[in-house]
This record gives C-alpha cells, structure tokens and sequence, in this order.
C-alpha cells in the first residue's frame, strides 16, 4: 500500500490522530526526515544503531563519526571490529565497554554465519526480530528500529520507545507516559499501518516546545 493509503486509513479510524496528520503533513509519513534513517547496508545499520543506542541524535552522531575516523573513515567490517584491541576501540571512539561488546558480538555473529543478514528481508517481522534479539546488544527497540527504517517494514510498533509514548501522551493529552501495554492497544486500530502512526507521533514529539 501506498503512503497516501496509510494516512487515509490512519484518518479514518484515528480522527484524534488524524488531527496530527492534517497539523504535521504529509511528508513526515515518508520517514526521511527522521534523524534515525539508517544506511542501506543491513550491517552498517546495526553497527549505527548499537553506535547510537540510549544517546541524543547529536551524540550519536560525534561518536559515529570517531567510530569512522579510527577505521581510517570507512565502515568497519566484522573483521576489522574483530582485529580491533578493544580497549583502544572504546577510548579512541568513545564508546562504553558494553558497546564495544556489543559491536564484536554482532561481528561475531555475522562472521559465522549465525546472522543471515541477506536473509532478513524474507522473513516476516517476528522472525527478523528473533534473529536480532539474539545478537547480544540487540534488544526488541533495536529490533523494530530495523524493520521500520532499515526493511521498510510497514505496521511496526515499538511500544517500549520513549518518543513514542511521549507522543501519545501529547497526542491524547493523557497527563503522564502510557505504558508500553497501553501503547499496544491503543495502536491496535492503526493496523497494518502503525510504523506512519510511528512517525507521526515521533512529529509531535519534535514539533512540542522544549
């Protein structure tokens, strides 16, 4: 389904939402605007995403950076996060220790063959989010981050996200954040279209003042 299918299936059975939707546009059902698009590559999207986990936009975006600079400004390959001495890696990039376990780990995993990255695109969401999960470093959030951005995959809910429930609580004027099982059901009615509910909601959350 088109994007315009998705808005008008959002506005049909959401009108509080839909509300955002008329508010916000149409081009932030297109995602591009997102801080959060990930490269093409499927690895060098999860290496970005463990890179940026539980930071702003604009730290991500330094440590991504050195992360770049100590590989001579290329994408590390599994090898070379392998060849890596670890210690190093951390105080050169700033990056957490657990991060740079993270990073090897999921090096790891790709350099033996547990992870198919080429094989994600032909499984169904839980299937792709139960190879993931299993790369240590590599929770649920990370995994609906990847479907959303990365595969494109359409009706993605990621309840536990913190933008999203802060959404929802602007949206709907709920006076507090929901919680991650509040968030499921009211999402219920937004399928198969809630990773643009997703967005739209991740809009609100940009566009209130600070």
């Amino acid at each position: 389904m088109s994007t315009a299918d998705a808005v008008a299936h959002l506005r049909g059975v959401d009108p509080v939402l839909g509300a955002v939707i008329e508010r916000l546009g149409a081009a932030v059902a297109s995602g591009e605007d997102r801080p959060g698009r990930r490269p093409h590559d499927h690895y060098a999207g999860l290496v970005r995403t463990i890179v940026g986990q539980q930071l702003s936009t604009r730290v991500a975006q330094a440590i991504w950076l050195r992360v770049l600079d100590y590989f001579g400004g290329e994408l590390p390959t599994p090898a070379a996060i392998l060849a890596a001495e670890p210690e190093e890696l951390r105080a050169a990039a700033g990056l957490s220790r657990a991060k740079v376990t993270y990073l090897r780990s999921l090096a790891e995993h790709v350099t033996s063959g547990a992870l198919e990255l080429d094989r994600l695109e032909l499984l169904d969401d839980a299937a792709v989010v139960a190879e993931l999960v299993a790369v240590k470093g590599l929770g649920e959030w990370s995994a609906h981050m990847f479907l959303m951005f990365q595969l494109g995959r359409p009706d993605v809910l990621a309840p536990g996200d913190l933008g999203i429930r802060k959404g929802i609580e602007i949206v709907y004027g709920l006076g507090q954040l929901p919680k991650p099982v509040e968030v499921v059901a009211r999402a219920e009615p937004w399928r198969p279209h809630r990773t643009t509910a997703c967005l739209y909601l991740w809009g609100m959350v940009d566009a209130a003042p600070q």
